[in-house]
């Protein structure tokens, strides 16, 4: 709720600047055309996961998972870091944090092991796997707008070696500070059976449809809306009472319009110029090494999304554009407010009664973050 609240007051801020002429109404309109089909998509996905969980697929994927594992820790970890990767590229980080946090933390307890460097892996995998695709993250969205005619499949090619080094780096991080908890065995319990098994096959193959659909060129909105209608009405046949507006991340969709509102509005009284003296010009690697640091510490400072918003328009080509995605999507593992994964991610933690000390989360993020940013640069500079 109370992202809620701050969205409806930065609406409220930006509502004001439009009526003092600081906003002007044509940019305003202009801002709400690009934005549209990028939080539709965020709700239809979100719809689509949701409902996909009540099916119980994600469980399905974890028991499945647990058997894979082989009784061994450090490789049921591996397969939940592969299962983190592709949640997050293809459905989104948020989707990530929000429903594979609990199947990781149930997984964890099911087999007796400790929850905290699975769900510290879901967290930082959420954020820094978000490089790959458009469709991983909201800031790639918007980035990919601005990129023009170069498609998923071209800004997949451009962000395939810093989005594998931005992988790579926190796996190994987190593997060395948890090595102890992950060099041990486990028994795996048989399945359970699903409640409704339709829903599950019907929600399966809704989710098999629409990944390549998502990289296609499609708009991504509208493969999203397909899907999030067509399991809405078999819901609907089947089991009426999960489709409850709750579903719809509201609050993400108020809290995101208000931010594209209020930073339009502050590009408008000069904030591009101030920030071009600190972010560097250039394609060089020390131009993108401070374009991509200044995005990471403006991640960590604000959050991620007004981060990305402010810096856009001192980027001013795909590769700054990719550097300033590196910083701003692999760079907040630092505050627990770095970005809204990652405040979703710990609401879940705390729903789950798993406790987690901000002191070692900001510590450990202090050293994977730079390393993480420093890294997935200079494989940018030497893809570019």
């Amino acid at each position: 709720m109370r992202t809620a609240i701050l969205g409806a007051v930065l609406i409220v801020i930006g509502v004001v600047a439009i009526a003092l002429g600081i906003l002007p109404v044509p940019e305003a309109l202009a801002l709400g055309d690009r934005v549209w089909p990028i939080l539709l998509f965020v709700v239809a996905i979100t719809v689509v996961t949701e409902l996909a969980a009540e099916a119980g697929l994600f469980r399905v994927i974890a028991e499945q998972t647990a058997r894979w594992g082989r009784g061994r820790a450090w490789l049921l970890w591996l397969l939940v870091l592969a299962l983190a990767v592709l949640s997050t590229i293809f459905l989104s980080l948020d989707t990530t944090a929000v429903l594979l946090t609990p199947v990781v933390v149930v997984l964890a307890r099911h087999v007796g092991l400790s929850p905290l460097p699975f769900a510290l892996t879901t967290v930082w995998i959420a954020n820094t796997a978000s490089l790959l695709l458009p469709v991983s993250n909201l800031t790639n969205l918007l980035a990919e707008h601005e990129m023009g005619s170069l498609g998923p499949l071209g800004f997949a090619g451009l962000m395939a070696l810093p989005a594998l080094i931005a992988i790579v780096v926190p796996a190994v991080i987190l593997f060395i500070v948890c090595r102890k908890s992950l060099l041990q065995r486990y028994t795996a319990d048989e399945p359970t059976e699903p409640e409704d098994r339709v829903l599950l096959v019907a929600s399966a193959v809704i989710v098999v449809v629409l990944l390549p659909l998502l990289v296609s060129g499609i708009p991504v909105w509208m493969p999203a809306v397909g899907a999030s209608l067509v399991l809405g009405f078999i819901f609907l046949l089947r089991r009426r009472a999960v489709l409850r507006f709750s579903l719809v991340p509201w609050q993400l969709v108020v809290f995101a319009s208000g931010l594209f509102l209020v930073v339009e509005a502050a590009h408008s009284l000069g904030l591009s110029a101030l920030l071009a003296t600190v972010s560097g010009h250039g394609e060089d690697l020390p131009s993108l090494l401070q374009l991509a640091g200044t995005g990471a510490l403006g991640a960590n400072v604000l959050d991620n999304l007004p981060a990305y918003l402010a810096l856009e328009p001192v980027a001013g080509s795909p590769v700054r554009l990719a550097a300033l995605l590196i910083g701003v999507n692999a760079g907040p593992l630092i505050t627990p407010w770095a970005s809204l994964a990652t405040l979703l991610w710990h609401q879940r933690l705390t729903s789950l009664g798993v406790e987690i000390s901000w002191r070692r989360y900001m510590l450990l993020g202090a050293i994977a973050a730079p390393l993480t940013v420093a890294a997935a640069t200079v494989g940018l500079w030497l893809t570019a």
